[in-house]
């Protein structure tokens, strides 16, 4: 690779820090391409992307953002997991750690909040922002369900009580 290029994949780099929701740090020693490719399809399904570079070159796109105190976690192979939704990258990183014990969580960052692996871990257990919408919109929901219930009852009701009158009175004529 050239200066050129090493240039604009630390400019790239940069952004991605800069811009980001949620940056997790792993190791991906032993995982297979086939693995990777799994890995870096799943992150990408919920939004995010997995770039692999050489910690001498992230840790140069580190410099000036808001995540610069994960410097320390680049150290032997790491790939990095990001997304704009706080959760996602974080939840799918998780998930692939526990199904593959070959991809080692580091820890990461979130804003200016550095995240150690347990964290990360407990980040991956909170509803994504899709999750709180559906939620929310649920919520939302019901209370004009009960409403519409509520004011439709009373005339259920008589219509019922016509329907059984008109059926004695056919019954008995």
């Amino acid at each position: 690779m050239d200066r050129a290029a090493k240039r604009e994949l630390v400019g790239q780099l940069h952004d991605v820090f800069q811009n980001t929701g949620v940056v997790v740090v792993a190791h991906y020693s032993g995982l297979t391409v086939a693995q990777m490719t799994d890995y870096r399809r799943r992150v990408r399904d919920v939004g995010g992307s997995v770039k692999v570079a050489k910690n001498r070159l992230a840790k140069l796109a580190l410099k000036d953002t808001q995540v610069e105190g994960i410097t320390d976690l680049f150290v032997g192979p790491t790939c990095i997991a990001t997304s704009d939704d706080p959760v996602a990258a974080a939840k799918v990183a998780v998930t692939y750690a526990k199904e593959n014990e070959k991809l080692v969580i580091l820890g990461g960052a979130m804003g200016d909040t550095v995240l150690t692996a347990d964290a990360v871990k407990a980040l991956a257990e909170l509803p994504s922002l899709d999750e709180l919408r559906a939620k929310l919109i649920g919520l939302l929901n019901a209370p004009a369900t009960k409403i519409a219930r509520t004011i439709m009852e009373p005339g259920a009701q008589l219509a019922r009580v016509v329907q059984a009158k008109a059926g004695e009175e056919a019954s008995a004529g």
